[in-house]
């Protein structure tokens, strides 16, 4: 349950905490001092949508945490949430003081708190939570159901993806092959055979030029009167000084490399040949090679890569007909298991609906509708064999036959559907809120949902947002909002009831300010009748 609140620069709140008890808790005040704040703050400390022009004027930023208890096998569990709007458009989230996404911040709030706005019961114009309220109360399973379908669009994919029609399975056949074709002749085999093709083409190309320059260098190395003659005449010279042993060594050396170095270039250009033919066919293959890199990627790595996928869907298309009697053979089966869960599902839904409809009956007669009559439809077991269109009718008058609830329910009379149904659909979570739900009624209807509402508190945290003295006074604790004015800027705060303090509060709303005396009397009756007070004489006897 919901134990603090605190709220800074939120709307006219500059800074409150409030606590909070077990039970029905009623927020009241004067209208425009900020109990719809209140809910709003809860609301966006459970992650829901947040809009900075509820930032205070003047304030950067808006900021509400809000601390939870939950009873659980090992005990308490307490959660701390907290939510900050920045002027600027930012909004962060945190839980227990970690920085979270906001889409976390609203997964773990949907489990603490069940928020109804002003507007909320219009949810219930959704055919969508008319179906999920039925299977709530009936605790229909419909997870075997969900996944027999998705079983089927599982298999319906497959199907589709194997080239969808038969005109169309050709035409892709049809272009898979040619590309097969035209890359695997090709024969690529070394992903690097351009750059080796292209190396081995620029040697070719300057053939003749290599031939003169290899030729002019074995010219002056070996010819008469060149490099070797004349290191050759050196050596010889020098071999009779034999004080320069080193030198002498060193003469013979440097002979011997240029002789072996004129013997080397003398074999490459002798061995170096002009081949047009060659060249021409390096030629035509790297073209080749450049028009496959073209349509299938920038590199022969790439174009590899996709004739190798090519290769495996045109097995896969070519196959097809295997594949798809496989899959007609699944979808058959599955086919099979889903109408028989969608029967399971629907006679459930079928079995429970009257029962539905009869409890919220009840509850609807108890909250000042005592001529209310409740049916709850189901689809047509041929047209619909789940029951997907579930339809909530009522009549409200006598005489009236039942209509969908779109149809024929006022808003009073939505506000007291949707309060039935969350009296019947009692679990978690364990939070309610109610913003202003006793809008639109008042009399007997007032008395009928503070005592609904009492009745909704003795198993869950309930708070209400509410202008009706009835309402109030049944309420187990009350927070008074207020406002006032200070230096020309307002200020909302929020103050807890004391209990001896409650009938002053109530009396205000029943009066406001006008005959206190008996405002006050008839405010400690009904506290008395629908608060379980027990009048002062009586407490003090």
């Amino acid at each position: 349950m919901l134990v603090e609140l605190s709220i800074e620069n939120l709307g006219i709140i500059e800074n409150v905490r409030v606590s909070f008890d077990k039970g029905f808790t009623a927020f009241t005040g004067e209208t425009g001092a900020g109990k719809t704040m209140l809910v709003e703050a809860i609301n966006l400390v459970v992650g829901r949508r947040a809009d900075v022009s509820v930032i205070r004027d003047g304030a950067e930023e808006a900021r509400v945490e809000a601390r939870f208890i939950t009873n659980t096998d090992a005990g308490e569990v307490e959660t701390i949430l907290c939510r900050v709007l920045h002027r600027e458009g930012r909004s962060r989230a945190y839980i227990n003081d970690r920085m979270a996404t906001v889409a976390s911040l609203a997964e773990i709030g949907d489990e603490l708190v069940d928020i109804h706005g002003q507007h909320a019961h219009q949810r219930l114009l959704s055919l969508a939570t008319q179906r999920n309220s039925l299977d709530q109360f009936g605790k229909v399973d419909t997870s075997e159901l969900r996944v027999a379908r998705e079983a089927v669009t599982h298999i319906d994919a497959n199907l589709a993806a194997l080239g969808g029609d038969e005109k169309s399975r050709v035409r892709e056949i049809d272009l898979l092959q040619f590309q097969c074709d035209e890359i695997e002749s090709s024969r690529i085999t070394n992903p690097e055979e351009d750059l080796a093709l292209s190396q081995e083409e620029d040697m070719l190309t300057d053939v003749v030029r290599h031939q003169e320059s290899l030729q002019k260098i074995v010219s002056l190395l070996s010819d008469d009167g060149a490099v070797v003659d004349l290191l050759g005449e050196a050596v010889s010279a020098i071999a009779p000084v034999t004080s320069l042993p080193a030198l002498s060594e060193r003469l013979r050396s440097l002979a011997a490399e240029a002789k072996d170095v004129s013997d080397t270039v003398r074999d490459a250009a002798e061995g170096s040949e002009h081949d047009p033919a060659r060249l021409e066919e390096i030629r035509l293959r790297r073209q080749a090679l450049r028009d496959l890199m073209r349509k299938y990627g920038d590199s022969l790595t790439d174009v590899m890569a996709f004739g190798t996928e090519a290769r495996e869907r045109l097995d896969e298309l070519t196959g097809y007909a295997e594949r798809v009697k496989e899959l007609e053979k699944a979808k058959t089966t599955a086919l099979r298991h889903l109408v028989s869960c969608q029967k399971e599902v629907g006679n459930a839904r079928r079995a429970v609906a009257p029962k539905l409809a009869s409890a919220v009956q009840k509850r609807l007669r108890q909250l000042a509708l005592p001529n209310a009559t409740v049916q709850v439809a189901v689809g047509d077991i041929e047209s619909d064999p789940a029951g997907e269109s579930v339809v909530f009718m009522l009549a409200a008058n006598p005489g009236s036959a039942p209509q969908p609830i779109a149809k024929v329910a006022s808003g009073g009379e939505l506000a007291r559907v949707m309060l039935a149904l969350r009296l019947v659909l009692t679990g978690d979570p364990a939070t309610m809120v109610f913003d202003e739900v006793d809008a639109g009624i008042g009399g007997e209807a007032a008395v009928a949902v503070a005592t609904a509402l009492r009745e909704l508190g003795n198993d869950h945290q309930v708070i209400a947002v509410t202008h009706l003295a009835q309402v109030a006074a049944s309420a187990h604790g009350q927070v008074a909002v207020s406002k006032s004015v200070k230096g020309g800027k307002t200020f909302g705060a929020a103050t807890r009831v004391a209990e001896n303090e409650r009938a002053t509060e109530i009396a205000r709303m029943l009066s406001g300010g006008v005959a206190d005396d008996s405002a006050n009397a008839h405010a400690r009756d009904l506290l008395e009748k629908l608060g379980g007070q027990k009048k002062r004489s009586q407490r003090s006897s």
